[in-house]
């Protein structure tokens, strides 16, 4: 928080704690967390010991025979954002960290938390874990929001299994059921979330282990998703984060003309064109591309710091600095 308070202190209207320790396999926190230990959970394959190095290396896991409904308890990803809320609060009484920066909170959302884990029977299983899971996320809002002010708050849905889900390359998922598995938590969880706390989405293709795990052949899908996601909301949503393309597509404009059908008017767009392969060149190239589609858009890391090869945290986040304020300048 410290780093990301120097380095995005004036650029940012919220900072998390940088998901580190077990969250930093992201959704492998809710399958060790939450499902692994649960009695009405079955480990059907578990392939390797400790963190897994890619989706066919996590644990598989199944509803136990019989089982109709599960309840998952309190979410303790929720226990660890109001300890760095603890901390998050001193520093910007020190002022370290901004007064006018929020605390932000990433939530996965269903399909991601859920998916790459359920596998084995996939459509029996995923309609009973869904109620669990949203039912748990409920819990932890409400608890959330008992500590934390609203108005000091940021919460953004985590989704890259959404989008894979969509693009049909889960070989274990109903393709007919993947929009309802989007839009139904939007419509359900959203509401949950007051206005004064800020709301986004993120929407990616995956870093798990390298990005993207699928790429797509355009925005369009992305597009779509962000214009439903501001209309099922059932409350304004602040900002919409899309993943970008691979460097090479960077003067691409078929990748980025769907942009021009975004309808998002009150929703910050940002888009994540930063690529640790190519820094500020290339950043331009594809800023450039992309504002022949969409005239206003922040920028940001393809998806975020937890993956970047070779380095470590604070030499990213310097870089990253660096790239987006070089471009800006100019």
């Amino acid at each position: 928080m410290r780093a990301g308070a120097e380095y995005f202190g004036d650029l940012v209207p919220a900072l998390s704690d940088g998901e580190s320790g077990e969250r930093g396999a992201w959704v492998g926190y809710e399958r060790n967390r939450v499902f692994m230990p649960h009695p009405d959970v079955e480990v059907v394959e578990r392939p390797v010991q400790g963190r897994p190095n890619h989706v066919y290396e996590a644990p598989v896991f199944q509803l136990r025979d019989g089982v109709t409904e599960v309840d998952l308890g309190d979410w303790s990803r929720i226990d660890e954002a109001l300890e760095s809320y603890r901390l998050f609060r001193s520093l910007r009484e020190q002022g370290v960290i901004p007064s006018d920066v929020r605390f932000q909170v990433c939530l996965p959302f269903p399909s991601s938390a859920i998916s790459g884990g359920f596998r084995r029977r996939h459509s029996a299983d995923y309609p009973v874990v869904e109620r669990a899971y949203e039912a748990m996320v409920q819990r932890g809002l409400e608890r959330l929001l008992e500590h934390v002010p609203a108005e000091d708050l940021a919460i953004q849905w985590d989704m890259a299994y959404e989008v894979q889900d969509l693009e049909s390359v889960l070989a274990w998922t109903d393709p007919k059921q993947a929009w309802e598995r989007f839009v139904g938590p939007s419509r359900r969880l959203s509401p949950l979330i007051p206005e004064q706390v800020l709301l986004g989405y993120h929407l990616c293709y995956g870093t798990f282990p390298e990005w993207p795990m699928y790429e797509a052949r355009d925005m369009g899908l992305l597009v779509r998703m962000a214009n439903a996601a501001v209309e099922t909301a059932g409350r304004p949503v602040d900002w919409v984060h899309m993943a970008g393309p691979r460097y090479l597509r960077s003067e691409e404009d078929a990748f980025f003309a769907p942009l021009a059908d975004l309808s998002v008017p009150d929703t910050r767009v940002f888009l994540g064109i930063v690529l640790p392969l190519d820094g500020a060149a290339g950043l331009r190239r594809r800023h450039e591309t992309a504002s022949r589609h969409l005239d206003d858009f922040g920028v940001s890391m393809y998806c975020g710091f937890g993956r970047q090869p070779g380095e470590d945290g604070r030499e990213t986040m310097r870089t990253h600095r660096d790239t987006v304020t070089s471009v800006r300048r100019a």
